[in-house]
């Protein structure tokens, strides 16, 4: 591993999507939400997409200098047209929308069409803690990879869901989770390393159990929902992929990965939908005190007795946390192997290497 700070690692991704063709101002907020992603120990969405990025380019799948509009605009409700570009900016974009509409009428629902990957879900729920009110981000994804309880065919993409809420003198709640029992980006990251992967986070055609990560992602991905098994509840992890297909796809018109290879085998770009929500939480009670109950339940969780006296209780949010404050002090760990591919992809770009050579 090396140690990158935060803001080479700003400055490097910045460069590379600019010499893509990103306007300035579109490959710097894209950066910063990326870079956010590994500082908050997400690494596996945050640089580490560029590989991804770079197969969708060579592809021709994405728009890099695209029109991001608002095409509705009521009182509580818009959506978002992100142009076929990444969706980091549209992304960011309808949160700060669904914000300031929640700010004004309590309540805030932003949808996102025809845009792509966007990152790390929870960094946009964020956005709404942050500015005091409670924010819940999900997505679709443009391929498929959970195989539904009792299927052998992947029907959605790991489809992730975030939550976050303001506490008072707390840090915030902030959920973060893919609705498979693993996201895609820690199995290509064991396959980086060299490392199996754990039984039950993929299986093959047959529904056996894949431990190579080099298999797992070969071919037709089969991600298990969620819980994994049926007897571990994997019934629900499916139920909430769907759930947040319903409000990322359905809602604003995006499309279902399933039917984007059958029905668009020729479209120019995959037409990714996103979903941002913001509560007031002073719309629902007379006085203050969402924080401080917040703040009591924290404390409540954080003080509970240990299975293991080593081991404290967390709650949501807390190991990423915990990364920031390292990572901001220590600088963001790289794989060697991580900081050459990032480097091969800036050279072919025309883009300056701004990361230790290793």
């Amino acid at each position: 591993m090396i140690r990158v700070s935060a803001d080479a690692l700003r400055r490097q991704a910045s460069a590379i999507l600019t010499a893509w063709g990103m306007p300035e101002s579109q490959a710097d907020e894209t950066a910063s939400l990326m870079v956010a992603a590994d500082l908050r120990g997400i690494d596996s969405h945050g640089v580490a997409m560029f590989d991804l990025y770079a197969e969708h380019r060579a592809m021709g799948k994405i728009v890099w200098a695209p029109e991001i509009k608002i095409v509705r605009d009521g009182p509580a409700t818009g959506l978002v047209d992100g142009g076929g570009g990444l969706g980091h900016c549209p992304g960011a974009l309808a949160m700060r929308l669904a914000v300031e509409k929640a700010k004004t009428v309590g309540i805030g629902a932003v949808a996102v069409r025809n845009s792509n990957h966007y990152g790390a879900a929870g960094v946009y729920a964020l956005m709404a803690a942050d500015a005091g009110l409670i924010g819940v981000s999900t997505t679709s994804v443009w391929n498929t990879a959970i195989v539904p309880t009792f299927g052998t065919d992947p029907m959605f993409g790991t489809n992730p869901i975030a939550f976050a809420a303001p506490a008072g003198k707390n840090p915030p709640f902030v959920l973060d989770m893919a609705t498979s029992t693993v996201a895609i980006g820690k199995v290509k990251l064991a396959k980086l390393l060299g490392h199996d992967i754990p039984e039950g986070w993929v299986v093959d055609a047959k529904g056996n159990s894949v431990t190579d990560p080099v298999a797992a992602v070969a071919g037709v991905r089969r991600f298990t929902p969620l819980g994994s098994s049926r007897q571990m509840g994997g019934h629900k992890g499916y139920g909430l992929a769907a759930m947040v297909e319903i409000l990322s796809t359905m809602l604003p018109g995006a499309w279902w990965a399933p039917t984007r290879g059958r029905d668009h085998p020729d479209a120019d770009r995959f037409n990714v939908g996103h979903f941002m929500l913001a509560l007031d939480p002073k719309a629902f009670r007379d006085d203050d005190g969402f924080e401080t109950d917040l703040d009591s339940m924290i404390d409540e969780l954080r003080g509970a007795n240990r299975a293991d006296a080593a081991q404290p209780v967390l709650v949501a949010g807390d190991p990423e946390r915990a990364a920031v404050e390292e990572r901001t002090r220590d600088g963001i760990p790289l794989p060697e192997a991580r900081a050459r591919i990032l480097a091969d992809i800036a050279g072919k770009a025309g883009a300056p290497v701004l990361i230790p050579a290793v």
